[in-house]
Parts: C-alpha cells; structure tokens; sequence
C-alpha cells in the first residue's frame, strides 16, 4: 500500500508515525523542531487521513506499509519515530526489519498486548460515522454524548473533513478499525530482537508503560533507554511538545 505522507528537511531520514485516530499532522510540532536537521517524513498510517482504505489492519501489514513506503522512497534505513499505536508499528518494523531502521523512539507504548477495553473515543467516531452530517458543530455534539473533554473531541474530529456534495464525513476506515480495534490492534509487536539504539518514553501519569514490561522490553529492545517525563500523560507530545522534542532531538544525536 502506498502511504499518504508529507515531507520537508534535508539529512538523515527520520519517519514520523501517529497513533491511533490521527493522522500525520499529530506529531507536527517535532517535525518542524527537526526540519531544520533532518529529512521528516510524516506518514498517515492505512485507514487513517489521506492513505488508502483497506479491509485488513493489523501491526505487520501496517509496518510492511512503512518498508514499501521507504523502498518507494529510496531509503535503504531511517530513524523510526511512533507514538501509541504509532510506536507499536515502530517497533514491529524494526523488530522485523532490522537493517532497515538505525534508531527508534517509542512513545508512550509497550511491545506488549493490552487488554481490550470499552473506548470512548472509538463510541464517539463510531456514532458520528454513523450519522448524516451538515456540520462540525453537529458531529461535536453527537461526541459530546461519549466524550466529555472538549481538547480530546477536537482531536478526534480533526479526522472530519467536507465532501463536495457538502456532507460532512470521517477520513478513517471505521469500519476496519471497528474489526481489528479489540484483536490484532492491541496486539504485541512480534519478531526478533532488535539491537540498535532505542528510546522509550514514557508519560508521568499513563499507564500505557509499566514497570513489569521492563523485562519484555529489554528481550526485545536490549539497547534502549526508558525516560519519565514528569507531569504528562499518554498524549506526552501535545502536552509538553517542548521537552518532547529536545528528549528526541538529544537522543538522535547520540552516535
């Protein structure tokens, strides 16, 4: 599948991954603090944003998505950034891929599998997705009935955009993300170790990396290094897009 993708800088390739329900502008405030660096390429995940929709959705297929992208794009290695579901793509390149990718930063997420649980924002996208929609202002209030934050309402309707016959509409595939949502999407990346340089980071106040994963990480991700960003959660990047980025920053700078 070729991927959406936008990009801007020159140097090392560094490929920018969002989680789940964004799209490639997410991760926008590190893209510009690296831009002047390095080559960012900001990637909307299938199903998600302007990439191709497709029935099937699961971690490898997302992750070959990331490889046929970099072969479309002539790179032979890139630095891998991804956060949430974004991160656990990341990772299942490199533990798949491993001479593809010379670094890794996973934010906020674990190379283990959850358990599925009921998700607000994913009520909320199903019912918009559902109805017949003449405005913004409509879809919010039909968020508003499973999603009380109004920052988190406006993210998710960020995946709302206008059709030419006027009709609102979601950009994402609900359909598949309905399907695989409970399984294959909280799934552990699988494959062999991967021994580059990696970093985890990890929201003061998210459970998403906890302290019994440890021994999972360090099996599969030898190399890496774990940092707590004080006083965040899992949307660490939003919340304190300053510390965030030079965390990044300091760690690709690292030989």
């Amino acid at each position: 599948m070729r991927l959406n993708y936008s990009e801007q800088g020159t140097g090392s390739t560094v490929i920018l991954i969002h989680g789940m329900f964004g799209s490639l502008s997410n991760l926008g405030s590190l893209a510009r603090h690296l831009a002047n660096r390095f080559r960012i390429v900001s990637v909307d995940l299938r199903n998600h944003g302007d990439s191709p929709h497709d029935p099937f959705m699961d971690i490898p297929c997302m992750a070959k998505d990331i490889i046929e992208l970099m072969d479309a794009l002539n790179l032979q290695s890139a630095i891998l950034v991804g956060h949430s579901l974004g991160g656990k793509v990341a990772m299942q390149v490199a533990l798949n891929y491993a001479n593809r990718v010379s670094k890794v930063v996973v934010a906020d997420i674990s190379p283990v599998a959850y358990k599925a649980r009921q998700d607000s924002a994913l009520d909320a996208l199903e019912a918009v997705s559902k109805a017949v929609l003449s405005s913004r202002s409509q879809a919010d209030k039909i968020a508003a009935q499973y999603v009380i934050d109004a920052q988190t309402r406006a993210f998710l309707l960020k995946n709302i955009v206008r059709a030419e016959n006027g009709i609102y509409r979601l950009r994402l595939n609900m359909e598949s993300i309905l399907e695989y949502y409970a399984s294959t999407l909280v799934a552990a990346p699988e494959g062999a170790s991967y021994h580059g340089p990696s970093l985890f980071l990890k929201g003061e106040i998210s459970a998403y990396i906890q302290t019994k994963h440890r021994p999972i990480m360090q099996n599969l991700f030898p190399n890496h290094d774990l940092q707590i960003m004080s006083g965040v959660g899992h949307w660490l990047h939003a919340e304190n897009p300053d510390d965030f980025n030079s965390r990044v920053e300091e760690f690709l700078d690292i030989r």
